[in-house]
């Protein structure tokens, strides 16, 4: 608990809430004080919570409180039964409750502000079964649906982009050498199309590289189909090294077949649709850096066009509302749970290729951990200038490889253009072919059986093949288990001495481990009672303070007093004296004669009036 509450006192002393609390001024805090604090945490995390508990109800703040902390997940400790003592506690104020509350809102601060944020447009309505057999309710519950799922993609998209690090200066620069290397290939293609012009036979020579560049490809995709394999059964086997299962040539075909349907869907489905949203996310990027600055004249011409599309987008929706057309729902479910289906399959193919980077991420680390561990133990450290040679070596190899590789990626990407054309003019042909064998084997009376040879000889092919592999792979998969084995056995021998260094000090660990958490228990309980008793100090001075500014205001008031006294103390000195001098000049100084003068003056003048 100690810790708990040093922690809550550490991350309210920091920005923004600068609270300046210690252990006791913190923990001496009234229910709503408390109350207040855990509401300017809500603040923080969601600003519509900033405000003074004293100016709310007490019902609607317990409301507010309860549904803010259902909307951020908070999961209290409770036991079965007791919710209710949970509630009533938060809205008390109860220490117990509170303090759990906040170590787990500081805890979690970033990934709250998040989920905050995310609430307010993803915590859906529910909306009773029987009110959406209304066709407008229902088609407004599907399209707030929609609109939902998008902006999750829009906001992965979007945390996607900010931590992929792309700027637009890089991407402007790429665009700018990919315009580059783009008019260097079309200076290139020109000067070997002036070259190759006055060449005997041109159209011949050209069709006839193009048929052997087709051949070539065929004999690259048909001579060596089995070769990727033996690495993934290498990778099935080292996956079983710790359970010691083995497994059998069926299994290992039928996983190579799931392999492959998940690697023909990333192919042909997956990768093309990233590589379009790629494309046209470069397109809008070049659109965005060509455009001029806009000022405001173009910013309200816009807002302008948005409102006219806006109002046109909603006459559509109302003319289809009023069509209503009952094939159109019907197809809408279709469509619907189309869609959904497509989502879950995309999510899939996200998180298996995630797994497939880290697998290949992981097992490259291992490889340069392994190579460097060996260059270690039989080569020299390079220092100083041989260091920075092979740096400079390094980079300029590195930028050597960029730029072939750019060279290779264009030429390959102009071969592919040529090789799609090639595709379809062959596919063309190949479908009037077949019309024609088809005629004929009617005409015949044997209709199908070319099909049907061909369907034989792939079965058989196969077969021959699937069998030559068994065989190749049960070998390789014996082989490498008896290595694997000999490698583990190695490796125990050779970790068994370090192991039973380790267990010495591993005790020592633990005992040390104990007398740290004494020590720092001892230390935390002095630092309290310390902290207890200078509050307690701290309190006595400010009375004394306060008691002697109060006793040095009384003595400065009574010392003026005794001034004003003594004055008076002189004056009437000076009156008794003159009152009692001989001297008939000191005697008319003297208040007593000069007031009886006056007194007789007046009573004269009132005697003669």
């Amino acid at each position: 608990m100690s810790e708990q509450l040093k922690y809550i006192v550490d991350e309210l002393n920091k920005e923004p809430f600068k609270k300046n609390y210690n252990l006791i001024s913190f923990d001496s805090l009234q229910p709503l004080q408390l109350l207040q604090v855990l509401n300017d945490v809500f603040a923080e995390i969601n600003p519509q919570h900033k405000l003074d508990l004293r100016d709310e109800d007490p019902e609607q703040m317990a409301k507010r409180m309860f549904t803010f902390l259902r909307i951020l997940k908070f999961k209290p400790k409770t036991e079965s039964g007791s919710l209710t003592s949970f509630r009533n506690g938060l809205i008390q104020g109860d220490k117990l409750v509170m303090y759990p509350i906040l170590y787990w809102l500081f805890e979690n601060l970033v990934e709250l502000k998040t989920r905050a944020y995310l609430a307010r447009y993803l915590v859906k309505l529910e909306v009773p079964p029987d009110q959406l057999g209304d066709q407008e309710l229902y088609e407004l519950n599907e399209n707030y649906s929609e609109l939902m799922e998008q902006f999750k993609e829009l906001h992965k998209t979007v945390e996607q982009l900010r931590t992929s690090g792309l700027s637009t200066g890089e991407i402007k620069k790429d665009i700018v050498n990919m315009e580059d290397e783009k008019e260097q290939l079309h200076k290139r293609i020109d000067r070997m199309q002036k070259k190759v012009e006055n060449v005997r036979n041109y159209e011949k020579m050209l069709q006839a590289a193009r048929n052997l560049r087709v051949e070539r490809e065929k004999e690259h995709t048909l001579v060596p189909p089995f070769r990727p394999t033996l690495p993934a059964h290498a990778t099935t086997v080292e996956g079983h090294e710790d359970s010691g299962v083995g497994t059998t040539g069926a299994d290992l075909i039928k996983r190579l077949e799931e392999e492959n349907k998940v690697n023909v869907y990333i192919c042909q489905e997956k990768l093309p649709k990233e590589l379009e949203g790629k494309k046209k996310y470069t397109r809008d990027l070049q659109k965005v850096a060509d455009e001029p600055a806009m000022g405001q004249s173009d910013v309200d011409e816009l807002n302008k066009r948005i409102k006219q599309l806006s109002a046109e987008i909603n006459t559509l929706i109302e003319k289809r509302m009023v069509r209503n057309d009952p094939i159109d729902d019907k197809l809408s479910l279709f469509r619907q749970q189309a869609s959904i289906i497509g989502r879950k399959k995309e999510a899939a193919a996200e998180k298996l290729q995630e797994a497939m980077d880290e697998v290949t991420n992981a097992e490259s680390d291992f490889q340069k951990k392994k190579g460097l561990l060996k260059e270690s133990e039989g080569s020299e450290v390079l220092k100083g200038d041989e260091f920075k040679r092979y740096v400079n070596k390094l980079r300029g190899r590195v930028q050597f490889t960029r730029r072939k590789g750019k060279r290779c990626l264009a030429e390959l990407r102009a071969e592919y253009g040529v090789l799609a054309r090639t595709e379809e003019i062959l596919k063309g042909k190949d479908d009037s072919f077949q019309d024609q064998l088809s005629n004929l084997e009617s005409k015949q009376g044997v209709s199908g059986f070319h099909e049907t040879q061909e369907e034989l000889e792939k079965v058989s092919a196969k077969k021959s093949e699937l069998d030559e592999q068994k065989g190749k792979t049960l070998e390789d998969i014996s082989e490498l288990v008896r290595q694997l084995n000999g490698t583990i056995a190695d490796k125990k021998s050779a970790l068994a001495p370090v192991i039973k260094e380790l267990r010495p000090m591993r005790q020592k660990c633990q005992e040390m481990t104990g007398e740290y958490e004494e020590k720092k228990a001892a230390y935390e309980n002095l630092a309290a009672g310390l902290e207890s008793n200078m509050s307690k100090l701290e309190q006595e001075v400010r009375g004394l303070r306060e008691e002697l500014t109060h006793e040095e205001g009384r003595y400065h008031y009574l010392h003026c007093m005794l001034k004003v006294l003594e004055v008076q103390q002189k004056r009437i000195d000076d009156e008794l004296k003159a009152y009692r001098s001989a001297d008939t000049a000191d005697r008319k100084k003297s208040f007593r004669d000069q007031f009886t003068k006056k007194i007789q003056e007046q009573e004269n003048l009132e005697r003669y009036k």
